[in-house]
């Protein structure tokens, strides 16, 4: 079945009782199924609640306009309306702040206030701000080596590394991050978390790890110093937060319910998807709302939750190499703290997850831009780029 645009007649996934179309076991993350199952993640996956707590909702000021039809760059070239861009990026949410107030805020493909929506990597940010507090009341050093908390990880390729190395995904462990590689690092992190199960036709004497941890023990391998140069690869999130875990004494969803969700009055609980030994998936398993994400983004501009010693941090380049193929989209970017850098003076900060989340934190003109998508490619420039283009022309427009 081919992918489907909002403008497009939508098939009846799921649709009926019993629904005629299920999305497969080994592809209900991939098009044209994705545009269900990023919605609906508790119904294929285990997860684990992360609870909103019972206190007030942090209200949303609006000062609502309509963009529809503001000039932007589009998907393969040129410009045309706001209204085509997200039809051709699979937009399933889209939300603008500025100075606090909601300029835009538009649902799409079945999608509603009370959503969650499955971030893939945005996950990653957020843990990111979980460990900054965490080193603001000292429990966890940066500088430490990542063995101080993680003792177990001596006798695998993390041996030397200090935590930043990890924050910063510039240690030298060998992991391939090939999405569509389903024995590769990437593939057994599938397999690990839960996701996925072992492909048809993998080799019978393959011992496939059983959880998260199992992988990570298993990853022996260093390709280059500690420091040298950043390479992304996931995993390197799922050994943030077991260090978290183990020196707070808590499991992920709870850490970021108290350290994020409650204090920032969040409007709906959020979930993590866990694995078969009830690790909450760091790296990519994250689901909330569209509101809830913005108002995570608002936290680097408020200063309040996310400490400012974090976000300083967070803004001060390490000096590792930023590879090319990581400059083709990003020609000013860098990497830190789990956070990507969009600009050259950082005053641009990106979570990015593939098939098209992302929450933009413009520092310089006070603006957060969530849009959660479900394109049918793990990695798409030619949509990526041209939508931090508009969101950029928004923000010039209403600033």
């Amino acid at each position: 079945m081919d992918p489907y645009r909002n403008s497009d007649p939508r098939p009846p996934i799921m649709a009926g009782a019993p629904p005629s179309l299920v999305p497969p076991r080994l592809e209900w993350d991939r098009a044209p199924w994705n545009r269900w199952s990023f919605q609906h993640i508790r119904e294929v996956q285990p997860t684990a609640e992360v609870w909103r707590g019972a206190g007030p909702v942090a209200p949303l000021a609006r000062a609502e306009r309509n963009l529809d039809d503001l000039d932007v760059p589009q998907v393969g070239g040129g410009r045309g309306p706001l209204s085509r861009l997200l039809d051709d990026t699979y937009t399933d949410g889209f939300l603008l702040m500025q100075d606090g107030r909601v300029v835009v805020e538009q649902y799409f493909n079945g999608m509603g206030p009370r959503s969650l929506h499955l971030s893939q990597s945005v996950a990653k940010t957020i843990t990111g701000a979980v460990a900054g507090r965490l080193i603001a009341r000292g429990l966890l050093d940066p500088a430490a080596p990542v063995t101080d908390y993680l003792p177990e990880l001596a006798a695998t390729g993390w041996a030397g590394a200090a935590l930043q190395h990890v924050l910063d995904m510039t240690t030298g462990v060998r992991f391939d991050e090939t999405y569509t590689n389903p024995t590769s690092e990437m593939g057994q992190l599938d397999v690990a978390s839960g996701w996925k199960p072992p492909p048809p036709g993998a080799d019978p004497a393959f011992v496939w790890p059983g959880h998260v941890w199992e992988l990570i023990l298993s990853l022996k391998d260093q390709v280059r110093p500690h420091g040298a140069r950043f390479e992304y690869r996931s995993i390197e999130t799922d050994v943030l937060a077991f260090c978290m875990e183990r020196v707070a004494g808590k499991r992920l969803p709870q850490l970021v319910s108290e350290e994020l969700w409650q204090p920032m009055g969040a409007e709906e609980s959020a979930c993590f998807t866990v694995d078969p030994a009830g690790y909450a998936l760091a790296d990519g398993g994250f689901n909330a709302t569209l509101r809830d994400y913005a108002r995570f983004g608002q936290l680097f501009l408020s200063g309040d939750i996310v400490p400012p010693g974090w976000l300083a941090a967070t803004r001060t380049r390490n000096g590792a190499e930023f590879p090319p193929e990581a400059r083709a989209t990003l020609p000013e970017g860098g990497y830190r703290n789990m956070t990507w850098l969009g600009n050259r003076d950082a005053s641009l900060l990106l979570a990015r997850g593939v098939f098209g989340q992302l929450i933009y934190i413009d520092l310089a003109h006070n603006a957060v831009a969530v849009k959660l998508s479900s394109w049918p490619e793990f990695l798409s420039p030619m949509r990526d780029v041209p939508t931090r283009g508009a969101i950029a022309a928004m923000i010039d427009v209403i600033g």
